[in-house]
């Protein structure tokens, strides 16, 4: 993958019937001719969002179900508003492929008011961020950390058992446009499964969902991802992650994972078929 402008993860393939067409760098780890769930995740957002009710909202809730692989073939989007009130809007959106629904999203709405009185138990936390900024509009690979270790560009830095970070600045999700944070966000959202489902043998699971609640949108290109917790039985697992940007936590997200041990996913191996550029002093 090469930074600059231009990039995208989909193209309008028609703009006569509105269907959408991957590039390569929305390839999924899983299989090359399928489309990643991070995209998946982003062009969701982007198609939930035409049915936005404004800034005086805030996407709270973001959940994806991912039923099928959405192939690295054209697809069609659907969507509606399933719930308008004063203080919720509730948006279905979904992907369409020969006739199937592939992946579905529902959005919430909520009002943006005034906090209550009061105070109440908050975990602490300690969100790193990489010291020099990504290259903001342009999009620019993750960055990843381990434990105590430094941030790196190295996708193989992460296989280990320690705790892991990942941090994004994306390029655009449709040519030509800029991302909204509602859309970063929820691109990153899908990468809770990588932070947290990463250890010594690379990725085992491959997560059927993803849900993304925000309290507030990010601000500017980059979020960040850390680790919070992973509970695993019987070839199931669920991993929780807290997302935030430069300023603060964001939000939470969740994802529940199969798990795909004959399809281990090697991320080293990933980059290096992608050919992503070597990792750059930070």
């Amino acid at each position: 993958m090469k930074t600059g402008r231009g990039l995208a993860l989909w193209l309008h393939s028609s703009k006569v019937d509105g269907r959408y067409r991957a590039t390569g760098l929305a390839v999924s780890p899983w299989a090359p001719t399928q489309v990643g769930g991070t995209a998946v995740c982003g062009l969701l957002a982007r198609q939930a969002e035409t049915h936005c009710p404004g800034t005086a909202f805030i996407p709270a809730r973001f959940t994806v179900d991912l039923f099928r692989p959405v192939l690295d073939e054209p697809i069609r989007l659907h969507s509606e508003v399933v719930r308008d009130g004063r203080r919720v809007r509730v948006i279905d959106a979904s992907i369409v492929q020969h006739d199937q629904v592939r992946a579905r999203a529902t959005v919430m709405y909520l009002a943006v008011t005034e906090q209550p009185p009061g105070q109440v138990w908050r975990a602490e936390r300690q969100l790193p961020t990489p010291v020099r900024k990504l290259d903001g509009a342009e999009g620019d690979p993750p960055l990843f950390k381990s434990g105590d270790f430094d941030w790196t560009g190295d996708f193989a830095s992460g296989q280990n058992s320690e705790r892991k970070c990942a941090w994004h600045d994306i390029p655009s999700l449709v040519d030509g446009e800029p991302n909204s944070p509602f859309q970063l966000a929820a691109y990153v959202a899908d990468a809770t499964n990588m932070v947290c489902n990463w250890g010594t043998e690379g990725v085992g699971y491959i997560n059927c969902d993803v849900t993304m609640t925000l309290s507030r949108l990010p601000e500017g290109p980059e979020v960040g991802l850390q680790a919070q917790d992973h509970v695993a039985a019987d070839g199931v697992a669920i991993a929780a992650a807290t997302m935030y940007d430069r300023t603060g936590p964001l939000g939470m997200s969740v994802v529940t994972g199969i798990s795909n041990a004959l399809r281990q996913v090697d991320l080293a191996a990933f980059a290096a078929a992608q050919s992503f550029p070597a990792p750059r002093p930070r």
